[in-house]
């Protein structure tokens, strides 16, 4: 069984508008699980239900098989960082990792050891008497995580922890906090609207969407196999195309051209949509002999793109956008041909919630 259940957690700020709607998350023990999202999505809203700031109106949270969804915050025993850090700037680094085992009354001795070892973790033994105004972005970080892992937290609640650094420092500590939760071995929910980050550090990623999960998977399926439409957009596919029902082995499109989708459930709705990344459709001169999963279309804009180009091409289907890093150049107005991969047109559906 999972460590942590969500069930049907429905919270409304002003009992009219549900900023959570019936969600459901299970996370295993040891998982590193981020939730990841557009502003407003909820995110920070299940993060905080979890460490136990918000109540909700509906719905269980258990926790090791416990329901923790009345117990007072301090009972939790999670370890929380925030956005801001909010160390105490009168505090040096060991009193400041310190704070919450004096608060526990443990004895001096107790306090040193303890203190000593994950700051060890952390790298910043040799940093314990300094001050907060006195170490860079990425330390005072560390502070913080170091305060948190110090209690011994059954869990680490992680709040855009990196959003104040600058993006060099962002990519160095994300790989520390993922090198320091393998080696403790504690789960940890992970908010963070930056994909890039989200994807490099999780084992799961729940993305949120106007306050249910529209999909929860590892970072690779997510990427590469969305399965609704808001998903596939959050995530870098640009083109849409509207299908009818899978007959003779194709996907019919509206203008009755038959599109071959490999992988794809042929039980799917009625009406779905394919979906390809512009990198995936291979651009080629009007001459071509190709057949299978070809659309015509006639060059729009060409934009530099530094590695290659894009292009803007009107077809039968709409406007598509392709990415292509070929020598051949097409400009406004070359007739062309679009091969979208069969291998790389995904079926996604309507999002749960619009």
């Amino acid at each position: 069984m999972a460590l942590i259940n969500l069930k049907n957690i429905r919270v409304s700020y002003d009992g009219k508008t549900d900023i959570l709607k019936r969600l459901n998350l299970d996370i295993e023990k040891g998982e590193l699980v981020s939730l990841l999202g557009p502003s407003g999505c909820g995110k920070t809203t299940t993060l905080r239900v979890i460490a136990g700031f918000i109540d909700p109106k509906e719905g269980d949270f258990i926790f090791d098989n416990k329901n923790y969804t009345k117990l007072s915050v301090h009972k939790r025993n999670f370890g929380l960082v925030f956005q801001s850090y909010a160390l105490f700037p009168h505090l040096n680094v060991f009193d400041n990792v310190a704070f919450g085992l004096r608060l526990r009354k443990l004895k001096k001795q107790d306090i040193k050891k303890v203190v000593e070892e994950v700051l060890e973790v952390v790298d910043l033994k040799d940093l314990s008497l300094r001050y907060p105004r006195e170490l860079s972005g990425g330390q005072r970080q560390r502070v913080a995580l170091a305060r948190a892992l110090v209690i011994k937290p059954g869990l680490l609640l992680l709040d855009e922890p990196l959003s104040n650094l600058d993006a060099k420092l962002r990519l160095k500590m994300r790989v520390e906090i993922r090198k320091i939760q393998q080696k403790l071995g504690i789960t940890t929910v992970f908010v963070t609207h930056d994909q890039e980050e989200c994807f490099s550090i999780s084992d799961k990623v729940a993305v949120m969407n106007k306050g249910i999960v529209e999909q929860y998977d590892t970072p690779e399926n997510i990427y590469t196999r969305p399965k609704t439409e808001f998903v596939a957009r959050f995530v870098g596919f640009e083109n849409f195309i509207d299908l009818k029902t899978y007959k003779n082995g194709l996907f019919e499109t509206n203008d009755g051209i038959g599109l071959h989708i490999e992988n794809a459930d042929k039980t799917a709705d009625t009406e779905v949509k394919g979906t390809i990344r512009p990198e995936d459709i291979d651009i080629t001169a009007a001459d071509s002999k190709d057949t299978a999963n070809i659309i015509n279309g006639i060059v729009e804009i060409r934009t530099f793109l530094g590695k290659g180009y894009q292009y803007s091409v009107e077809t039968k289907l709409g406007s598509i956008t392709v990415n292509s890093s070929k020598d051949q150049l097409y400009s406004k107005g070359d007739k062309v041909k679009l091969h979208l991969l069969s291998n790389k047109l995904i079926i996604v559906k309507q999002s749960k919630e619009e």
